[in-house]
C-alpha cells in the first residue's frame, strides 16, 4: 500500500519506521525540512505537502493541533490534490469540529475521513501499542483496521470526532492523574518520604496506574525530556474544556489541571518539557 504521511517529528518518526517495517510504502513531508529527511533512507521525503499525494491510497496525519491540521489541508491544498476515494487518516489530537468540518469536506469532495488520535507517547509510538480513538465510519474503519494495526490497538467508538472526544476524555485522565502523582510525591517528600520508595510502594495499591509506574519514575529520576510535551497536554486540556462548555459543564479538577499546565508552560516556559514536569513545576513554585 502506498501511504503519505504528514508529520514526521516527535511521534510522527517512528509511526513512519513502523510502517515501513510493516511492508508499507512511504512518502512523507514535514514542515520542517530536516525532520522527514532523517527518514529519507527508508521513506521517500518530498518538498510539499501536495508532492506526497500522488497516486497514494492513504493519507496519515500527525500533526501539531487544529490549526496546522487545517492549514496542511486545505490551504496547502492536500485534500484537494488527493485521488478520489483517497482515505485520510488524522491522526493528531485536534479539537472535534476541526475534524468533523473536514470530513464533511472530504465527503463532498469524494474521499474518505477517519479522526484516529492516539494515546500512548513516544514510547508507545515506538514499540507499536498505542491505544487508538477512531472516528468515522464503519466500512472506512474496517479498511483502514490493518494499517492502523501497525501502530497498535484501534477502537472504533462512533462516528468522526468520536475519536478526539475520546482523546479528551483520555487527556484529562492522563492530567489530573499526574497532577496527582506529582503532588503526592511532594508532600510525602516534605515529610522526609523518599519518593523512589514511595513510587515502588505504591503499585499494586489502589493508587496504582500506568501513570504512576512511567511518568512517576520519571519524577523520581527528574527525566523531563518529552515522551509527550507539556504544550500539547495543554492543548488538550484547552480542548475539552471547551468542548465542556459547549455541553454546559463544570469540570472543576479538569480547571485545576488546566491552570497549572498553564503557569508550567507560559510562566515557567516548561512548553517542550515532558508532561510530568508538572512535577518540576511544583517545585519551582516551592521556591518562588
Amino acid at each position: 500500500m502506498k501511504v503519505a504521511f504528514l508529520g514526521t517529528g516527535l511521534m510522527g518518526a517512528p509511526m513512519v519506521r513502523n510502517l515501513v517495517a510493516a511492508g508499507q510504502e512511504l512518502h512523507i513531508w514535514n514542515r520542517t525540512k530536516a525532520k522527514a529527511e532523517a527518514l529519507a533512507n527508508i521513506a521517500r521525503v518530498h518538498d510539499t505537502a501536495t508532492a506526497a499525494m500522488k497516486n497514494v491510497d492513504v493519507v496519515v496525519m500527525m500533526l501539531a493541533d487544529g490549526p496546522v491540521t487545517r492549514e496542511v489541508m486545505i490551504d496547502r491544498g492536500v485534500m484537494a490534490a488527493a485521488a478520489d476515494n483517497t482515505l485520510f487518516i488524522n491522526m493528531g489530537s485536534v479539537d472535534p469540529a476541526t475534524d468533523i468540518a473536514l470530513a464533511k469536506r472530504a465527503t463532498a469532495e469524494g474521499k474518505r475521513y477517519l479522526d484516529a488520535p492516539v494515546s500512548g507517547g513516544v514510547k508507545g509510538a515506538v514499540e507499536a501499542s498505542l491505544t487508538i480513538f477512531v472516528g468515522g465510519k464503519e466500512h472506512d474503519f474496517r479498511s483502514a483496521e490493518p494499517l492502523l494495526q501497525i501502530f497498535g490497538r484501534p477502537n472504533h467508538l462512533g462516528d468522526v470526532g468520536a475519536g478526539q472526544t475520546a482523546k479528551l476524555a483520555n487527556q484529562l485522565i492522563v492530567a489530573i492523574t499526574i497532577g496527582a502523582v506529582a503532588e503526592a510525591f511532594k508532600l510525602a517528600e516534605s515529610a522526609g518520604c523518599d519518593s523512589a520508595v514511595l513510587q515502588k510502594a505504591l503499585q499494586g495499591g489502589f493508587a496504582d496506574s500506568r501513570i504512576l509506574e512511567q511518568h512517576g519514575e520519571r519524577m523520581v529520576k527528574r527525566d523531563f525530556e518529552p515522551g509527550g510535551r507539556s504544550r500539547s497536554q495543554l492543548k488538550d486540556i484547552d480542548n475539552a474544556l471547551a468542548l465542556a462548555r459547549d455541553s454546559v459543564l463544570n469540570l472543576p479538577l479538569a480547571s485545576v489541571a488546566a491552570d497549572g499546565f498553564r503557569s508550567l508552560v507560559e510562566q515557567y516556559d516548561g512548553g517542550e518539557l515532558d508532561h510530568s514536569a508538572y512535577y518540576w513545576w511544583l517545585e519551582q513554585l516551592q521556591k518562588s
